[in-house]
């Protein structure tokens, strides 16, 4: 599928324009965005400590960014594997259990769908002229209304056979969004919640400013503030639905700029650009995780 993605994403830009646009990119540029980059991936690290130390744990802050290095780059050959890893980097050389270890990263990602969440009414507030503009001028507004109608109405029947479900499959997902609201609320009642949330909106605002500063890197690239968030989540979108975003990236990031009217090469350049640092740097800073772990534990 990968390899798929990334013929279909070069058809639109031939290797030698592409190659181009690497040399003259201004590497200046890409480096402010990978600072912004490293500087979200030590929050993270931080962070997690608010989540660890209700049950009794005070890991090293190198270990948790150590962990938290290595679950990128695990997530890299296999989507969402990476959160186990990280909690069995912690069971190893923390001693934490990893169940438990477990539950804080998936509470974590429980508090980051939230910041997804809370970016894209942001860009639908702040580009809804636009957003509208283009649904209306490519579909049916009154179709668009009846699904609406179909799904808030089909959503209510649902949670009410939820709500009541005392067996079976409906069962499951009572208690599974019963766990996720039980998540979401003990971020509020943990001791440490005004760090973890300043933290967790760092880490995000971290990730838009890495790629709003990548954008200058390729000449003559004007990208709005409207197509800086768009982009931004289209890209999110590809790296959670494919490892690391392969080839579906650049594809991704492009579709979004062209909704601004920005030309599909320095757009597909762009998305490449933006994707090979990102990968780069957790495939390099990942790497090194893996060799540092057992250096720094010796006596673990």
């Amino acid at each position: 599928m990968g390899g798929f993605l990334v013929w279909y994403s070069i058809s639109k830009i031939s290797i030698d324009v592409l190659v181009g646009y690497f040399k003259e990119a201004k590497y200046s540029w890409i480096v402010l965005g990978l600072f912004f980059g490293i500087l979200s991936h030590l929050s993270r690290a931080y962070r997690w400590k608010f989540m660890l130390e209700p049950l009794g744990f005070k890991p090293k802050f190198t270990n948790s960014v150590l962990a938290v290095l290595v679950g990128y780059l695990v997530n890299l050959a296999l989507p969402r594997a990476g959160e186990i890893s990280r909690a069995t980097v912690m069971a190893n050389y923390e001693k934490i259990p990893f169940e438990k270890g477990f539950g804080t990263i998936v509470a974590e990602r429980i508090a980051d769908l939230i910041m997804m969440l809370s970016i894209i009414a942001i860009t639908l507030f702040v580009q809804y002229d636009f957003i509208y503009e283009l649904l209306t001028k490519n579909f049916n507004p009154v179709k668009i209304g009846i699904a609406l109608a179909i799904l808030i109405v089909g959503f209510f029947i649902f949670s009410s056979f939820v709500k009541k479900a005392k067996s079976g499959f409906l069962l499951k997902i009572k208690t599974f969004i019963t766990g996720l609201i039980e998540g979401v609320t003990s971020i509020f009642k943990m001791k440490s919640k005004w760090a973890f949330i300043f933290h967790t909106v760092f880490i995000w605002l971290m990730y838009v400013a890495m790629f709003w500063a990548t954008i200058p890197a390729i000449e003559n690239l004007n990208v709005p503030f409207g197509g800086v968030l768009i982009g931004f989540i289209a890209g999110g979108f590809s790296i959670a639905a494919t490892n690391g975003g392969i080839g579906l990236y650049p594809i991704a990031v492009a579709g979004a700029l062209a909704l601004f009217n920005i030309p599909t090469e320095p757009a597909t350049a762009f998305g490449w650009i933006m994707w090979t640092a990102q990968t780069a740097m957790i495939i390099i800073f990942g790497g090194l995780a893996f060799l540092l772990l057992p250096i720094l534990n010796k006596n673990k």
